[in-house]
Order: structure tokens, then sequence, then C-alpha cells
């Protein structure tokens, strides 16, 4: 793939997992002026992974830290706008969830279900892959989003 097909897919990345991160910020009731922030964390998580998985890391590594920079976005966009946090990380976050992995985990148990016993042991083995990539990933996201709250809560002086 020559270099102009490869931004050409990217800036198509990009902007398709903004609009799902505004699509979804849509449907969460987030107030008009915060939209463009949920596009851009949605644009930068999702973009983020897609060149790290590219460049040869693993799916897990690329959707942590793609979660990272959504953490890290989410912080700052809540402080700049007075908002809670968790409008953009969730928002922004929609883009990074496994849905293929998923999909195919329950394909491979429902193709287990109706062969023989003997095939069945091949459908459930890559059901059983897909289900821990599937999990691993939403445990990369779930740690992603959550670790630079973690790191720079302001310490609450009523407590």
């Amino acid at each position: 793939m020559n270099p102009v097909e490869l931004l050409n897919l990217s800036l198509q990345d990009t902007l398709w997992s903004g609009v799902a991160a505004l699509g979804f910020a849509i449907l969460f009731n987030v107030p008009k002026r915060l939209l463009i922030g949920c596009f851009v964390a949605g644009a930068l998580g999702h973009s983020l992974r897609t060149v790290l998985n590219t460049s040869g890391a693993s799916i897990e590594f690329s959707t942590l830290v793609g979660a990272v920079a959504v953490g890290f976005l989410s912080i700052y966009l809540a402080r700049r706008y007075a908002v809670p946090a968790s409008i953009f990380a969730v928002t922004g976050a929609i883009p990074l969830v496994p849905g293929v992995f998923a999909y195919q985990t329950i394909i491979g148990i429902l193709n287990a279900t109706a062969v023989s016993s003997e095939a069945s042991v091949q459908y459930f083995a890559e059901a059983g892959i897909n289900g821990v990539r599937t999990a691993l990933i939403l445990s990369s996201i779930a740690f992603g989003i959550a670790a630079p709250t973690l790191l720079f809560r302001r310490a609450d002086p009523a407590v």
C-alpha cells in the first residue's frame, strides 16, 4: 500500500470513528457545545489504535494506548468545559469496542452446537480465543480510560 492510500484510509478511519462517537453523543443527549469534543475523542482514540495496530502492535495494546489517549483528552476537555470527564470518555471509547471479536465468539459457539462433536472442538477453540481477546480489549478500554482519571484526580478538600 502506497503512502497516499494509507493516508486516505487513515483520514477515512478518523472521520468515521469520530462520526460514531458523535452519534452516540447525540444518542446520550450530550449538550451541543460538547459534541465537537466527543467527535475528537472518538476520532483520536480509534485512529491511534489503527495506526499502532497497522504498525505491528497487538490489538489489545493498541486499544490500551487509544483508550489512555481518550482518557487524557477527556480530563483536559472536562476541565476546559467544566463538565464531567465521563461525557467525553464514554463517547470516545465507543469506537474502540471490539464488535468483530464478540461477534466471532458468538458465531463460533453457535457453529459448535450445530456440528458433530469432533468438529465442535475447533469451533469452541476459536470461540474461546475470540472471547479472551474480547475480554482483554474491553479490559484495556476500562483501564485506559480510568488510569488518567485516577492519576490526576484532584484532592477533595472536604475529605
